[in-house]
């Protein structure tokens, strides 16, 4: 089979765009506190560092890789944490900083692995929200764009390990 790719669903600079007011509405709701901004490996990278730009107070970063799709493009259902954070997160702020929310259930497995770490909150901040696929009872605090039930690619999600390098945001065609 060879992968097509569709239309561009968001251009980088309406991702950009979109980081911006994002950040500042972190910003406002922290109120100045500091934040541990915890990204998810290996798709949610560059979406991070857009946040963190557009963020003005202290941030710490860390990384932590889970996964439940392995090469395929559905889930497995069952949550696997490959890579756990580095840092204490007791007493902190934690916002999660995910590239995609789809059935919520890694989303979810990992926001109560992190609260049990005792942090003094944890909200989430996503890319892309897929609501049509929720199986998991999790919502983002925070979202970049909502999208219809596609396999995106691009701005670091990837199908296979590939296309995470395109620099806006499209979807295999099937």
């Amino acid at each position: 089979m060879i992968d097509t790719v569709g239309r561009v669903l968001f251009t980088e600079e309406q991702i950009i765009k979109r980081a911006r007011e994002l950040g500042r509405e972190i910003a406002e709701d922290y109120n100045g506190e500091p934040i541990y901004m915890v990204c998810t490996l290996r798709g949610a990278v560059v979406w991070m560092a857009d946040m963190m730009k557009n963020i003005p107070n202290d941030v710490e970063i860390d990384f932590i890789m889970a996964s439940s799709y392995g090469s395929g493009t559905i889930s497995s259902g069952s949550v696997n944490i490959k890579k756990d954070l580095e840092g204490d997160i007791s007493g902190k702020n934690v916002l999660i900083i995910e590239d995609i929310v789809d059935t919520g259930i890694t989303l979810s497995h990992l926001k109560k692995h992190l609260e049990k770490k005792g942090p003094k909150s944890v909200k989430i901040c996503t890319l892309l929200d897929k609501p049509s696929r929720r199986i998991a009872d999790v919502k983002a605090d925070y979202t970049g764009f909502s999208i219809d039930n596609l396999f995106v690619i691009g701005y670091g999600l990837d199908y296979d390990q590939k296309y995470r390098n395109l620099p806006y945001i499209s979807y295999i065609e099937g």
